[in-house]
């Protein structure tokens, strides 16, 4: 590993991640579980084998100019809180604080609290005691399944390995990581040389552009079907939020985000074009309980496919809890030290160095989504706001260009000002097609962003003491 060499910073914080850390924690954040299920619901609505794979195309190369985007920004703030950081320069304290709001009573929370549960899923596989229709414990309506129990158990040890030391939780990402990119790239490697099915290759690839008429319809369907794919592909701007932890982030904050985005990418679009090869689209869209891998691999192997698939969830969720258990924290540490979260947040543990307070807080918070079941609405709900910020800080890379044209920037984003300028514009329009096609996914969304307004001048006025 790359850990072993150390610093402590001047926040308290120990600058102990190189270049394999900062990438496995891009790579490891991004992949959870939704790209072994989301083709599926991609598939209904697109309806083309052809808009299905654009649908990953686009998304890689949004995902990639985000990504090279937010590099001039991470080597010339290199700072913990990453992303919060650069709003609050562009656009001021109250920006940053609705994003760490939106962060901290959502996005990272909730997406903790989602990836926990998929792992407790898949670990029934093996153990059929966790299961949601096992109840532990109901009061009126509320109840506690074995599955919840084992979630909130993953969350806990998580957070508690984290607090024992960035060179910990490191480790465990690094592993963690590399164990899922392998297995990765054996489903794939699988696929190509085993798993090549006549009829599919046929039914899928003769009339690759089937339903495809290059119209405002299809436009609209590809950037409603981005929901999915843009969410499996997130949390790559995770890396950012410890950039105060990072050896060389000048050099290693451009370069992991640069080298962690494509890697992901190119084996998002390699999985999706072995599930064309392995089943026709029709069965892509109708995989039972959308587990689209699940059903390419029981085409290849058989039955033993299922706990082969299941033992791979289990370890890309493992692995991606980790990256945004340990990311996240970073985010409260430095809305803390601004003053806009709890005072307690922005204590160092004196002798590993972690952030222990601000881990404990958010475990608390994901642990009660878990127990109230509504963490996957809410992720549906918030990826207008993700959008939405994402949008916003790209487009402070054009204010702070000309607010501060004397940043020190070791890096200066690729393809300035046309591919920043693609992407805000690209973001733009699929929020608009959101709020046309989808509005009950972007009004909720929006409430928990503008709820935040008034939280901020509380929070600002509060007592000093809280």
């Amino acid at each position: 590993m790359d850990t072993t060499n150390t610093a402590v910073s001047g926040t308290g914080l120990v600058k102990g991640l190189g270049l394999l850390s900062a990438t496995t924690l891009v790579m490891g954040s991004m992949i959870g579980s939704g790209v072994f299920i989301v083709a599926a619901d991609i598939g209904r609505q697109v309806n083309s084998p052809g808009l299905l794979i654009l649908t990953w195309i686009v998304t890689a190369l949004l995902t990639l100019t985000a990504a090279l985007s937010y590099g001039e920004l991470a080597a010339a703030m290199p700072q913990a809180g990453g992303q919060y950081v650069y709003l609050r320069e562009a656009f001021g304290p109250l920006s940053g604080f609705l994003y760490g709001w939106t962060l901290f009573l959502v996005i990272q929370t909730g997406t903790i609290a989602a990836v926990a549960v998929a792992f407790a899923k898949f670990f029934g596989v093996f153990l059929p005691w966790i299961s949601v229709e096992n109840v532990l414990l109901s009061i009126g309506p509320l109840r506690f399944s074995s599955q919840q129990l084992v979630a909130i158990l993953m969350i806990v040890f998580l957070t508690w390995v984290n607090t024992r030391g960035l060179k910990t939780g490191a480790t465990v990402q690094n592993v963690f990581t590399i164990a899922k990119l392998a297995s990765l790239l054996g489903l794939v490697g699988l696929g190509i040389f085993l798993g090549r099915n006549a009829a599919a290759v046929q039914a899928n690839f003769t009339n690759f552009w089937q339903g495809a008429d290059w119209s405002w319809t299809s436009v609209r369907l590809v950037g409603v079907a981005l929901v999915g794919s843009l969410f499996s592909s997130d949390a790559w701007n995770n890396v950012t939020f410890t950039a105060g932890e990072i050896r060389n982030p000048k050099r290693d904050l451009p370069l992991s985000l640069a080298l962690g985005v494509t890697v992901v990418s190119i084996l998002y679009i390699s999985c999706n074009l072995v599930y064309l090869g392995v089943l026709p689209l029709e069965q892509i869209q109708h995989a039972p309980e959308d587990r689209v891998a699940t059903a390419v691999a029981s085409a290849m192997l058989g039955p033993v496919a299922l706990q082969l698939m299941a033992a791979l969830v289990m370890v890309s969720t493992f692995g991606c809890a980790n990256g945004l258990i340990l990311a996240g924290a970073r985010v409260y540490y430095a809305m803390a030290l601004d003053g806009l979260f709890f005072r307690a947040a922005k204590r160092i543990d004196p002798v590993h160095r972690a952030p222990r307070v601000s881990l404990w807080v958010q475990c608390a918070w994901a642990c009660l989504l878990t127990l109230t079941g509504h963490y996957s609405d809410l992720l549906d709900y918030v990826i207008f706001a993700v959008l939405l910020f994402y949008v916003l800080t790209i487009a402070g890379l054009f204010v702070l260009r000309r607010k501060r044209p004397e940043m020190a920037r070791p890096y200066r984003a690729f393809g300035y000002p046309v591919l920043p300028a693609a992407y805000i514009a690209a973001g733009l329009l699929i929020e608009v097609l959101l709020l046309l096609y989808k509005p009950s996914y972007t009004w909720p969304g929006l409430i928990i962003v503008v709820l935040g307004v008034p939280v901020f001048f509380v929070w600002r006025n509060r007592p000093s003491e809280v």
